[in-house]
C-alpha cells in the first residue's frame, strides 16, 4: 500500500472521527475510498489498490449484519418478509443515499474524466466505496465495532421499513384476525400532529369496536397506522 501524504491522512482522519472509529491502518481507508479510475490512470509505481476487493467484502459482511439485526429485531417478521427488508436496506440507491449523509464523495479518490462525468455523486460509486468502507472496518476493527458503525448509520432506515406495508402489513394482519370474530369495525384516528411540515410526527390511534387497542408514531399518517396495528396485535398477543 501507498505511503499517505499528511493531508490524506488528515482528511481521511477527519471521515473516521465523524463515524467515531479509531483505526489502526488509515491505508485501508484510503484503499477503499480508491476508485479504479483513479488507479488505472495512476503514473506512480508500483500503482494504488482500488477498492473492488474491498468492496467484495464489504458487500458480505454488511450484508450478514443487515440480515443478524433483521432476524434478532423482528421475531414475528415471515422469511419472505426479512427478503424484502434486507432488499430494501443494501440496495444501491440506499447505500448511496447512506454515503451521501456521510458527504463520503469528497473523500473518495476519482480518476479524471470519472471526475468529469460526475462520479463523485454517482450512486453506483457512492454505494460501492461505502461497501468497501464496511470491509476495510471490518479487517481493521472485527465484528463489534464494525457492526457498531453498520447499525449506527442503518438502524433507524431499517426499522422505519420494517413498519412500512411493503415489507410487513400489520394493519391487513389485524384485519384479517379482527374478520374472525364476525362484524367487528376497526377505525384509525389521527391524534396528534407535532413538528414542522418538513419533519412532521403523526400520532395514530387504533380502535376496535369504538375501544381503543392500540396507538403509535411516525412520519407519515400510514406509518403511524402500521405501529398502531402492530401495537395493537401486541396487546392480543398476535405478534
Amino acid at each position: 500500500m501507498r505511503k499517505l501524504s499528511n493531508e490524506r491522512n488528515e482528511q481521511l482522519g477527519e471521515l473516521c472521527k465523524a463515524l467515531d472509529i479509531a483505526i489502526n491502518d488509515m491505508a485501508l481507508i484510503d484503499t477503499a475510498l480508491t476508485h479504479t479510475s483513479y488507479a488505472h490512470e495512476a503514473k506512480c509505481s508500483p500503482r494504488p489498490q482500488h477498492n473492488e476487493r474491498l468492496e467484495f467484502l464489504g458487500d458480505s459482511v454488511l450484508s450478514l449484519m443487515v440480515c443478524t439485526y433483521i432476524y434478532k429485531s423482528f421475531p414475528a417478521m415471515t422469511e419472505g418478509a426479512m427478503t424484502k427488508l434486507r432488499a430494501r436496506v443494501v440496495c444501491e440507491q440506499a447505500l448511496a443515499q447512506y454515503a451521501h449523509e456521510l458527504v463520503l464523495g469528497k473523500y473518495i479518490l476519482l480518476g479524471k474524466g470519472e471526475e468529469a462525468s460526475g462520479g463523485r455523486s454517482r450512486n453506483s460509486t457512492l454505494a460501492d466505496a461505502l461497501e468497501a468502507l464496511i470491509g476495510a472496518f471490518y479487517i481493521d476493527q472485527g465484528w463489534e465495532e464494525t457492526n457498531r458503525i453498520a447499525l449506527n448509520l442503518l438502524k433507524t432506515q431499517m426499522d422505519g421499513f420494517a413498519l412500512s406495508d411493503v415489507v410487513f402489513d400489520y394493519k391487513t394482519k389485524l384485519q384479517e384476525i379482527v374478520q374472525q370474530n364476525g362484524e367487528s369495525v376497526i377505525n384509525y384516528s389521527l391524534l396528534a400532529e407535532e413538528g414542522p411540515d418538513h419533519h412532521k410526527i403523526f400520532k395514530m390511534a387504533v380502535c376496535i369496536n369504538e375501544q381503543l387497542a392500540g396507538s403509535g408514531e411516525g412520519r407519515s399518517k400510514k406509518e403511524a397506522e402500521q405501529v398502531a396495528a402492530r401495537c395493537a396485535l401486541q396487546t392480543m398477543g398476535a405478534l
